[in-house]
């Protein structure tokens, strides 16, 4: 790592990794977001010795994160980016969205240097809790010298912003890149590439605006037996710019729901096909309706929310 681009910046925004529970036996009834982001670098000892900068961000839950908290963090990302001695940021964030938000990030910065995002599936007061090395871990990708762009690093594992969501709801390892594998691991703080950091053209942070409250709507719904068209019509009705349909298998979608899309598409509402069941679209002569590729249903909830934004 080069002289003038030591310093590694920690932005939080709450999460598991900042719970506490009232019981150290208790990995699931705690609150989320209660530990600061300097409290949370100094539970790991062999920070210490690293050049960092805390900036709390936000302290909630992840599945409340908003899109206004997504525009600061791009926004504030992008600032330390530039600074010369800045290596590379590192996110705490909870879990459950942090798929959607490294997709977001990755988008809009497609940054030359790595911005890491990193949690816990275990509260700060667990008796193995998994965020202090996960925060290591992190900024070791960072002082690497070798990444690039927005990555997970959770379980000793790098995964790429794209590739990566969350597959179990309780266990550590519950991150997984699917067909393509981790990027990369890190072991005792070297990092072991299998793969290319992530790259792509930067949408730019101009297309976010000033005021996320008046970003487009798009909101996501399920093909499953039996669906009708009384969810389409009702999100219709109520001014929605995009749907995703998180759909079954190789992107299919219930002939009832199907028509009430149709129909809705030819009026001007955008919208992506996304399959449910993980792996990619591959495309067929039925297709009446464009497809989301790899992205699961929630990322692809990103990309035509930034679709409609760039438009």
């Amino acid at each position: 790592m080069q002289s003038n681009a030591q310093t590694v910046v920690v932005l939080g925004t709450g999460g598991t990794i900042a719970g506490k529970a009232a019981d150290a036996g208790d990995n699931v009834g705690y609150t989320a977001g209660q530990v600061g982001v300097q409290q949370l670098v100094q539970a790991v000892p062999a920070l210490a010795l690293v050049p960092l900068e805390m900036e709390q961000v936000a302290q909630l839950d992840s599945k409340d994160m908003s899109h206004e908290v997504w525009r600061t963090l791009a926004l504030r990302c992008e600032q330390h980016l530039a600074r010369p001695e800045v290596a590379g940021v590192v996110i705490t964030h909870g879990t459950d969205t942090m798929e959607e938000t490294a997709w977001f990030l990755q988008r809009v910065l497609a940054p030359g240097k790595p911005v890491v995002i990193t949690g816990a599936m275990r509260p700060s007061t667990a008796l193995l809790r998994d965020g202090p090395q996960n925060l290591l871990d992190a900024v070791a990708v960072v002082r690497s010298g070798q990444a690039r762009g927005v990555v997970a690093v959770m379980s000793g594992q790098v995964h790429a912003a794209q590739r990566f969501r969350k597959v179990h709801a309780y266990r550590v390892d519950a991150f997984d890149s699917g067909d393509a594998g981790p990027l990369a691991v890190v072991e005792e703080g070297a990092v072991k590439v299998f793969g290319e950091w992530p790259r792509g053209e930067a949408l730019g942070t101009a297309v976010l605006g000033g005021d996320a409250m008046q970003w487009p709507q798009v909101e996501v719904v399920t093909s499953h037996a039996g669906a009708g068209v009384a969810v389409v019509k009702a999100l219709v009705s109520a001014g929605v710019k995009g749907l995703v349909v998180a759909c079954t298998g190789n992107g299919t979608i219930h002939r009832d729901m199907e028509e009430a899309l149709i129909e809705a598409n030819r009026q001007g509402l955008a919208v992506l096909r996304s399959t449910r069941t993980g792996g990619r679209i591959l495309p067929t002569i039925h297709d009446s309706l464009p497809s989301a590729d790899e992205l699961p249903p929630a990322k692809a909830r990103v990309e035509l929310l930034l679709r409609l934004l760039s438009a």
